[in-house]
């Protein structure tokens, strides 16, 4: 059996792990070959704005899906979702400030919010797997390193910041290839938005990331950054929403599908 039919067979198990507060890990590295996303959840008086901001910012926020107002569910990317109980953490904050950290959003869930989901770096690291690459974070359990940067974001009325970055080493050699590969995966963050010096894009210290995990990187190897969907939360501490939910970076909702079935359907629009 391909580790894409046993992720789909187990997907039913480790959503109900994630429900029942058992699985609160990262999720990099679970269910290979479904695709992840990351989670803003925000009334409807703002959903607009920042579906707006996503389209003008769309390496770091490309879209794959959109719930109906005051729903939980998201039926084009699995038909049991429910983004209330399907994330292994959430981070809730007001007016801009990271306030509490839930495993549920059952006392949170309010009938004007809207779930918007965007795509995750998780899925190109399945590609470059699969082509032979070892993924550093992966290898060590570890969650991705994540920076801060000074690339500035396409403003809309409530929503502004600059992008956050993952990064991963990979050998000079290697960066051609990697480039190619993750180009295919645009909803995914695409290619890279940078390579080699970190000083570049306002990054003091590459042993230090702002979210996720330090990972080592050897000798012979060159940092790679591409853009993140946890640039999102920076644009929700900006806008200082009276409310807002995301996931904990690096603790993703699993969709049930894959990225071929998801850029078939969803992936194309607009959105």
């Amino acid at each position: 059996m391909s580790l894409l039919s046993q992720a789909k067979n187990n997907i039913a198990t480790l959503r109900d792990q994630i429900r029942s507060g058992h699985f609160t890990k990262m999720t990099s590295g679970f269910a290979p070959g479904l695709v992840q996303g990351n989670v803003v959840i925000l009334s409807k008086d703002y959903a607009e704005d920042f579906l707006a901001f996503c389209r003008a910012n769309p390496k770091p926020c490309p879209v794959i899906g959109v719930s109906e107002v005051g729903s939980p569910f998201l039926p084009t990317l699995g038909t049991d979702i429910d983004i209330r109980i399907d994330v292994p953490e959430y981070y809730i904050f007001e007016n801009g400030k990271h306030t509490q950290t839930s495993n549920n959003l059952n006392t949170h869930w309010i009938n004007d919010l809207v779930a918007v989901v965007l795509g995750c770096s998780f899925s190109f690291e399945e590609a470059l797997r699969s082509e032979g690459f070892t993924i550093r974070n992966v290898e060590q359990g570890l969650n991705v390193s994540m920076f801060d940067t000074n690339i500035s974001l396409t403003e809309t009325q409530y929503f502004s910041g600059n992008m956050v970055v993952s990064m991963r080493p990979f050998k000079e050699s290697e960066i051609s290839t990697i480039k190619k590969i993750t180009a295919q995966f645009p909803k995914a963050h695409g290619a890279p938005i940078h390579v080699g010096d970190p000083s570049v894009i306002g990054i003091d210290d590459i042993r230090s990331p702002d979210y996720g995990d330090s990972i080592s990187i050897a000798n012979d190897e060159i940092p790679v950054f591409w853009a993140c969907g946890v640039t999102s939360q920076e644009a929700l501490k900006h806008a200082k929403l009276p409310l807002a939910i995301t996931h904990a970076p690096g603790k993703m909702l699993i969709t049930d599908k894959t990225y071929h079935e998801l850029s078939s359907n969803y992936l194309n629009n607009k959105d």
